[in-house]
């Protein structure tokens, strides 16, 4: 399962000191791999999917909250 592989080799990188290009590239990565394993979840219905899919979640709202700053009033 090369598409699981990639999701946990991205969940274990470092996440501290990137610019601000790396982090559009980092959600863009991150949102490809969370719609490929929601593909593969369709079909299998696989409890474990869904867990990376949640931790990936986690880390795309962290690296998005961080692009667009604090925007609450």
């Amino acid at each position: 399962m090369d598409v699981m592989e990639r999701a946990l080799e991205f969940e274990s990188r470092k996440m501290s000191g990137m610019t601000t290009s790396n982090r559009v590239e980092a959600s863009r990565e991150v949102k490809a791999l969370i719609l490929e394993l929601n593909d593969i979840y369709k079909v299998d219905k696989d409890a474990g999917i869904m867990d990376v899919m949640k931790r990936l979640t986690l880390i795309k709202r962290k690296i998005e909250k961080r692009l667009n700053g604090n925007l609450t009033v």
